[in-house]
């Protein structure tokens, strides 16, 4: 008889700080974001701690006064890991780790941390050791000793177990043996890009957790692993999808976030190699969240960075099935919900003046889904129209769901 699978999560507590550049409105959806991310990670979190000051402390990130405060709290509560939001240098890591004499953690561990949990092909085990190695260089003396094996759990999920006396000289040399495989790999994965030939490539790009995986699965048919938890995929996947009868590929890419650590964006450079050399760019949006203009625009910042921001790209505002309004009048006692919010009311948003064409959906239960593959449709036959100007002649649309279900019904 098998046993059940115990979950233990660690206890943590989370850090971060309002400063002239991040306004208490910010830093909340940040800590927010954090903790997402600490529970993807397998952390419960017992306590959150705030500081305001112009800007983070050189020395320990927050201020002695408030460093003592944590140090008392976690100490009198059993906390074994505190999580800062922002990356800290290396003297900033030694000193908290001198002074508290707990785990410490930053946003960047705590996201290649996830990323370790999450690779599944070699090719993404090797792209995170990458990432790892590259953060832990310059953090060397202090770090090696959390690998020792005795110790697990956040953070823990190092490249491998390193003896303290292992020098640079031998870290530096496994960076560079990591890179050269993964430029191998990459040519391979570029030489398969061009034996795609001339087909349209279309790519799902957006922050992540926002449903990309589910769309994928949705329009390809195919049963790429989604879950509702950051980075659920990070190893790209790309299928034939043929709506009406037009055929294209369709990838799906590892999501983006905010912060998102130098080390991961030069690891996965195969990865935004597919957003770079697609034709179409298909932005998921979860309209359900509360920030989602903000990840609309880290998104963009992050496509104008590799060179992507002047694809055609339709905006898909998803999750519009979980979506809520808030009453601003108090004496509305109509329950606040997605019901409230009809498509044509979508439509007469700003999301849908913007210059890129858009759709309003629910990838899980394909609320307007037909609109949704027209609306691709439209976008890959202008560009198989370019390519192939005398070839447009042989597709004609129609919906595939609704073909099938004909049959089904024949």
């Amino acid at each position: 008889m098998l046993e059940k699978k115990q979950h233990n999560y660690e206890k943590a507590v989370l850090v971060g700080v309002v400063t002239q550049n991040q306004d208490a409105d910010k830093l909340q959806e940040y800590m927010d974001e954090l903790e997402f991310l600490a529970l993807t990670a397998g952390a419960t979190i017992d306590r959150r701690f705030t500081q305001n000051l112009t800007q983070p402390d050189p020395k320990t990130f927050v201020g002695s006064g408030k460093a003592q405060e944590i140090k008392e709290y976690v100490k009198e509560n059993e906390i074994g890991t505190i999580i800062f939001d922002d990356e800290l240098s290396p003297s900033q890591l030694k000193n908290l780790e001198k002074e508290i004499e707990v785990k410490i953690l930053d946003r960047t561990n705590l996201i290649l941390d996830i990323f370790a949990q999450r690779a599944q092909t070699s090719y993404a085990r090797t792209q995170v050791e990458l990432a790892q190695y590259q953060y832990l260089l310059p953090r060397l003396s202090k770090m090696w000793s959390h690998l020792d094996k005795q110790k697990g759990g956040i953070g823990m999920r190092g490249p491998g177990e390193t003896e303290i006396e292992t020098d640079r000289r031998i870290i530096r040399d496994r960076i560079s043996l990591l890179k050269d495989k993964l430029k191998v790999i990459d040519k391979q994965m570029a030489t398969q890009r061009n034996n795609r030939g001339k087909v349209v490539r279309a790519a799902l790009v957006g922050y992540t957790n926002v449903g990309k995986s589910t769309l994928m699965n949705a329009i390809s048919k195919s049963d790429v692993f989604a879950e509702n938890k950051l980075f659920a995929t990070l190893d790209t996947t790309v299928r034939k999808v043929v709506i009406g009868n037009l055929p294209f590929l369709l990838t799906d890419t590892v999501g983006f976030i905010r912060k998102l650590p130098t080390q991961l964006v030069e690891s996965f450079k195969s990865t935004l190699d597919e957003v770079r050399e697609a034709d179409l760019l298909i932005h998921v949006v979860d309209i359900s969240h509360e920030s989602f203009e903000d990840h609309i625009e880290s998104v963009n910042q992050i496509l104008m960075e590799i060179n992507a921001h002047q694809k055609p790209m339709i905006m898909v505002f998803n999750k519009i099935d979980d979506f809520s309004y808030e009453k601003k009048d108090e004496d509305d006692l109509t329950p606040g919900s997605n019901k409230n919010v009809s498509l044509e009311e979508w439509k007469r948003t700003w999301m849908n003046k913007s210059k890129h064409p858009a759709v309003f959906i629910s990838a899980l239960t394909k609320e307007n889904f037909p609109e949704m593959k027209r609306l691709i449709y439209d976008e890959v036959m202008k560009i198989h129209i370019s390519r192939f100007p005398y070839n447009d002649f042989l597709f004609e649309y129609f919906d595939n769901d609704e073909d099938e279900a004909s049959e089904k019904e024949d």
